[in-house]
C-alpha cells in the first residue's frame, strides 16, 4: 500500500512538472511567435514562470530576437533535475546522464507539439463557431499557430471555404511526435519513462 501510495505521488510529481515544462515552452512559443506580450494570458504566463526563468537571464542575458534562451535553458534544467529526483526516489539509482539529457530534451519537444496540437484544435474550432472572436483567447491562439500555419498555406492554398492546411500539420504534429519524440524516448532509457503528460 505504501509504495502503491509512493509512486502514485512520484506521478503526480511527474505530472505537475511536465506542466510547468508544458507553461515554460508556451511562453517560448509566445516569444518566438512574436504574440502580444500584453495580451492578459501571455503576462499570466510569465508571471508563473518567470521566478524560475530568472536566475537563467542572469547569466543567459534577455531574449535575443525570437528564440528565447533562458525560457528553455530553464525547462531543460527543471526536468532534468526532476528525472534524477524522481528515478532516485523511486529506487532506481543514479540515472545516466546522457539519459537524463535526452529524456529532458524529449520532454521539451513533447510539450511543444502539445501545444501546437491543442491550439490546432482549438483554431478549428474557434474557425466555425467564432470566426471573428476577439477573447484575447483566441486572438493568441490564432498568433500562435500563424507562424507554422503560414508556410503551409503557401504550398496548399485553400480549396473555396475549405483550408487543408490544419491536416497537413496535424500530420507532422503526429509524425514528428512518432518518430522524433519516440525516438528520443526510448534513447533515454528508463528516463524516457517521465517524459510526457
Amino acid at each position: 500500500m505504501g509504495s502503491q501510495l509512493g509512486s502514485a505521488g512520484l506521478l503526480l510529481v511527474n505530472t505537475l512538472i511536465n506542466i510547468y515544462i508544458f507553461l515554460l515552452m508556451l511562453r517560448f512559443l509566445l516569444q518566438a511567435s512574436r504574440a502580444d506580450y500584453y495580451n492578459p494570458i501571455s503576462q499570466s504566463v510569465v508571471k508563473v514562470t518567470q521566478p524560475a526563468v530568472r536566475p537563467f537571464q542572469s547569466f543567459l542575458g534577455p531574449v535575443m530576437g525570437r528564440f528565447d534562451l533562458a525560457t528553455l535553458a530553464t525547462a531543460f534544467v527543471i526536468k532534468a533535475v526532476a528525472i534524477i529526483v524522481i528515478l532516485q526516489i523511486a529506487g532506481f539509482g543514479m540515472a545516466p546522464i546522457a539519459g537524463v539529457a535526452i529524456g529532458s530534451v524529449a520532454a521539451i519537444a513533447n510539450a511543444i507539439l502539445k501545444i501546437y496540437f491543442f491550439a490546432l484544435i482549438v483554431m478549428i474550432i474557434l474557425s466555425w463557431v467564432a470566426p471573428q472572436a476577439s477573447h484575447p483567447g483566441a486572438l493568441l491562439v490564432m498568433q500562435l499557430v500563424e507562424p507554422i500555419m503560414a508556410p503551409v498555406r503557401k504550398v496548399i492554398p485553400p480549396l473555396g471555404m475549405i483550408d487543408l492546411s490544419p491536416i497537413v500539420v496535424f500530420i507532422a504534429i503526429s509524425l514528428i511526435d512518432g518518430i522524433v519524440v519516440g525516438s528520443l524516448t526510448r534513447a533515454a532509457g528508463i528516463a524516457g519513462a517521465l517524459v510526457g503528460l
